[in-house]
């Protein structure tokens, strides 16, 4: 198992859609995350600068690659693409970031 972490950019004022979209996620998308590998996933929202902070667990090996190709995925992230800074395809941009210190 291994940790991931990444930043994505919120559209400021658009922080309760974004909650409420996470909070009706769809079963199917639940499901093609957890047969990628991907586990305990959590999502920060620092407000003042509308980043969000991502953290999963993920098993090695995955399938997460994969992920972007699946219609589930793209239908997602065409229906959050209005309120996150996305690429052209509408997927959201990412950054990711590297693990500098962890306590067990």
């Amino acid at each position: 198992m291994e940790k991931i972490a990444f930043v994505m950019k919120l559209i400021p004022g658009n922080e309760a859609e974004y909650k409420k979209r996470h909070d009706e996620i769809w079963p199917e998308l639940v499901l093609a995350l957890k047969e990628a590998g991907v586990s305990d996933y959590s999502i920060f929202l620092d407000t003042p600068s509308s980043q969000l902070f991502a953290v999963l667990k993920r098993t090695i090996p995955n399938s997460m690659d994969d992920l972007p190709l699946t219609p589930v995925v793209q239908r997602w992230w065409a229906m959050m693409a209005d309120i996150m800074e996305t690429n052209t395809d509408n997927s959201p941009k990412v950054t990711e970031i590297n693990q500098v210190f962890h306590l067990d």
